[in-house]
């Protein structure tokens, strides 16, 4: 493991003869691979993860981005080198005797249960699990090329149709389980509790995280704010469904530069929400965008901010659903972190009839099987791109642009953006 103070490769007696310290600059390794069990940290590797979910330390993250970001990168890899199942499965149907078919037989039962299993585990991710997807259909070729010939080998038609059928078992298989991919659950490789140990660990070490965000402030002592500000007033709002999300954003300072003001449903930040919905009800023209997690209680913030009179209730206020959605879950071509919760699925249950009326059966079944997805999921750099696409096609809803729904009746103005991310 490499030293990130000198550059200095340290072999495991190296570091282990001094007291795990660089044998040149005596820096004191944060992490010791070798003693970690479910997953494998090295001080280098920690300390890309920190530049690059926070673009070279640039941009703030949240502690449980950096869990997904984290996760992403230890997820466990599939074995996905399967070129030696070729020969291996020739020699077994070319030289098995009658009476021994059933060593390839039970040798291929085996791959395709253990491919299969892997297509479908939490534990990897998406591109593993479509590489043992696509292992599956290349194993049903091969096994269907080789009864053939054993089949015809040994002159036995039973044999024939025992592989011809597992080898077109094997091909649907991986060809279904390659459709459902980007739809599959995932659990985390590590709790959270981990990694906040994890963190601690490294700046006792290496000093504090400059860009990693503390716990969002909920204090409700009012700031002073100038009057000469408050007579102003903003053409945007966005508000989020977490507090945590609302601090991102206010932290990279996505306000200044989409001239907007940002708030959460929570009421985050406590000291400057009453002045500045104040100054934002001064503003027959304000437009609200929407901005949450994909699940029950994000799915309902729309409905929330035109039905509760501390938000827009009676107003006629565009309001722009900005995502996440289950349309946008469900559509989407790139691999998201599906989780899924009973809770979830109760909340799901339970939404209001017209939240559910704005929803496909589709949407519906996704939501009430307890599907969800987060948007700290997503890098900062992603979720700011993404916004900023939102915002900036919102402007144009007349014109062409194909990545806005208009959802529901006109006299709502309120649209879906149908890709995030």
């Amino acid at each position: 493991m490499k030293c990130i103070n000198c550059g200095t490769d340290n072999k495991l007696k190296d570091r282990t003869a001094n007291q795990g310290r660089c044998i040149k600059c005596n820096h004191l390794f944060a992490f010791e691979p070798t003693s970690m069990s479910n997953v494998k940290i090295t001080d280098p590797f920690f300390a890309k993860a920190i530049a690059d979910i926070s673009a070279n330390n640039t941009l703030f993250f949240t502690p449980k981005q950096l869990l997904y970001f984290l996760d992403n990168r230890l997820r466990a890899k599939s074995f996905s080198g399967f070129g030696w199942l070729v020969p291996f499965l020739m020699i077994s149907f070319f030289t098995a005797i009658p009476s021994y078919f059933i060593v390839p037989f039970i040798f291929s039962f085996i791959l395709i249960i253990n491919f299969l299993r892997s297509s479908k585990s939490s534990k990897l991710n998406n591109k593993d699990r479509q590489s043992n997807a696509k292992a599956l259909q290349i194993l049903g070729g091969i096994i269907l090329a080789g009864g053939i010939l054993f089949s015809i080998n040994v002159n036995s038609f039973a044999i024939f149709v025992i592989f011809i059928s597992m080898g077109m078992l094997s091909i649907n298989l991986g060809t279904r389980q390659s459709g459902r991919i980007g739809l599959v659950t995932q659990e985390f490789l590590f709790s959270e509790s981990q990694v906040k140990d994890w963190l601690n660990r490294w700046q006792q070490i290496n000093g504090s995280i400059l860009k990693i965000l503390p716990s969002p402030n909920q204090e409700n002592k009012p700031a002073t704010i100038n009057p000469d500000v408050t007579a102003y007033s903003f053409d945007r709002l966005v508000v989020c469904d977490s507090a945590s999300i609302a601090q991102l954003l206010i932290a990279n300072n996505f306000h200044f530069e989409n001239n907007c003001a940002i708030l959460s449903i929570t009421g985050y930040p406590q000291s400057i929400f009453d002045t500045t919905m104040q100054m934002l009800r001064r503003n027959p023209d304000l437009k609200v965008y929407a901005v949450h997690d994909c699940n029950p209680r994000g799915i309902g913030l729309v409905h929330k901010l035109r039905t509760n009179a501390n938000w827009f209730l009676n107003s006629e206020i565009v309001i722009i659903d900005i995502g996440l959605t289950p349309h946008q879950i469900i559509a989407t071509k790139r691999g998201m972190f599906i989780q899924s919760s009973p809770e979830s699925a109760q909340a799901a249950k339970k939404l209001p009839e017209e939240i559910r009326q704005s929803l496909s059966a589709e949407e519906l079944a996704w939501l009430e099987s307890g599907k969800f997805v987060e948007l700290e999921s997503f890098t900062p750099q992603r979720i700011i791109k993404v916004l900023q696409k939102g915002i900036a096609g919102s402007q144009t809803l007349e014109g062409d642009d194909s990545s806005l729904l208009l959802v529901g009746d006109t006299g709502n103005d309120m649209y879906v953006v149908q890709s995030f991310g």
